[in-house]
């Protein structure tokens, strides 16, 4: 979605059902901007592999 803020919010609540709460709005902006950053990380290289998670994980238990 491009745009400003402002209508991205819009085109999403505007694909809600009409019953959608405020609780339903505010999740899925939440999870909107959650993938938006994680989209930004991966173009910035800013990731780990899978390998590197799993050690990551592994070396916390010890």
């Amino acid at each position: 979605m491009q745009g400003t803020a402002k209508d991205v919010a819009r085109r999403l609540i505007d694909r809600l059902p009409e019953q959608a709460t405020l609780d339903d709005i505010m999740y899925e902006l939440y999870i909107r901007q959650k993938i938006e950053a994680g989209l930004e990380a991966a173009e910035e290289g800013r990731t780990l592999s899978h390998e590197q998670v799993k050690q990551r994980l592994l070396n916390r238990e010890n």
